[in-house]
This record gives C-alpha cells, structure tokens and sequence, in this order.
C-alpha cells in the first residue's frame, strides 16, 4: 500500500542533506513547503503586538519567527519508509530529540497522477524517459 511520509524539520540547514538522502534512497518526488507552527505564530504575534510606536535598531534587528520546512513523498512499500526514517534520523540526529523535528506517516488510499518508483526505472531502463 502507498504510504505518505511527512517531515517537519526545525533546522533549515539540513534540509538540503534530507532531500538529497531521500533521492539517494530513491525518491523521486519530494514536495516542500515552508510551514511554522502554532506555538510559535502566537509567540510572533505577540511579539508583534508589544512593539513599540518608534522601534529602536536593535528591535527591529532581532529575529522575528523561525520557520520550519516540512518535506512529503509517497512511497509504495514499508521498507522505503524505513529507509527514508534511517537516512533522516543519520542527518538530523534521533528525532525523539528535541526540537529536531518530526516524521510521521499516513496511509494512501487512492492517488492520481502518481507513478511508483518501479515504473520510473522501468521507463528509464526501457528509454522510455
């Protein structure tokens, strides 16, 4: 069954290494979206509110909101799940760790437009790509 694997990573600085490791491991669709979360756009916006009417330099230097990237693929069997939780985990370290981020995985019932990993290589073998 198809499975989509979604990451929400808070280092910015190792999604580059996440997306590589994904293709090395085979994927070859990766959507991307920056994202941030609930905690910290209430932070923000209380940020926001206690500025003051003529900000000095200094606040208006400090970093406003830190943003999260979050990384999904659909995947077609159990083993590339874990594959892609191991090559994730040897970048950013155990994700049960904090604030490195988290990984979860939903079922596919039905997809339109998505081409397995096996007919992707068939094709190129077949050059048909």
């Amino acid at each position: 069954m198809a499975q989509m694997v979604v990451l929400v990573m808070d280092e910015l600085t190792k999604v580059a290494r996440v997306l590589e490791a994904w293709r090395n491991a085979g994927v070859t669709g990766i959507t991307i979206w920056d994202s941030r979360g609930l905690g910290r756009t209430l932070h923000y916006r209380s940020v926001l509110d206690g500025r003051p009417l003529m900000p000095s330099l200094e606040w208006l230097m400090q970093p406003r909101e830190e943003e999260h990237c979050t990384l999904f693929t659909i995947v077609d069997c159990e083993e590339m799940v874990d594959t892609l939780i191991d090559v994730t985990e040897e970048i950013t370290g155990s994700l049960d760790g904090e604030d490195r981020g988290i990984l979860f995985v939903l079922p596919v019932l039905r997809a339109v437009g998505v081409r397995s990993v096996r007919e992707q290589t068939l094709d190129a073998v077949v050059g048909l790509n």
